[in-house]
């Protein structure tokens, strides 16, 4: 029995404002999505153009607020082919939660509160 990674889902309370931070901050494009037909939510697939792997984000009428995401130690990573220039524009975007430098890393938040994790790609 083998077992893949499909995706992964980020309940988030203003659709539109995350899939514009994840398309700027990460690159990431709308793959598919399903609305429910009563309108009650939407479920939106994100993909990256270059894996299988899917950031699912779902919306749900019923809960515009922000998600209570307990001691947010939990955290999507991403690998980058420029460091350096994911560095700026995330500084730009003020999205920078924090940084280890002693690892070479650092993470950003999205609108929710999300921690996504930026690791440059070795050579």
């Amino acid at each position: 029995m083998k077992f893949r990674m499909v995706h992964v889902n980020f309940n988030v309370s203003d659709l539109g404002k995350a899939m514009e931070f994840y398309e700027k901050a990460l690159g990431l494009k709308e793959v598919r999505r399903k609305t429910a037909k009563d309108g009650s939510f939407i479920l939106v697939y994100l993909g990256d153009g270059q894996s299988d792997f899917e950031l699912e984000l779902t919306w749900l009428e019923e809960h515009p607020q922000k998600y209570d995401l307990g001691e947010e130690e939990f955290h999507l990573a991403f690998h980058v082919d420029d460091f350096d220039a994911a560095h700026a524009l995330h500084e730009e975007m003020g999205c920078i939660a924090f940084e280890n430098h002693d690892m070479g890393i650092y993470f950003i938040t999205d609108p929710d509160g999300y921690w996504l994790e930026i690791i440059p790609e070795k050579k």
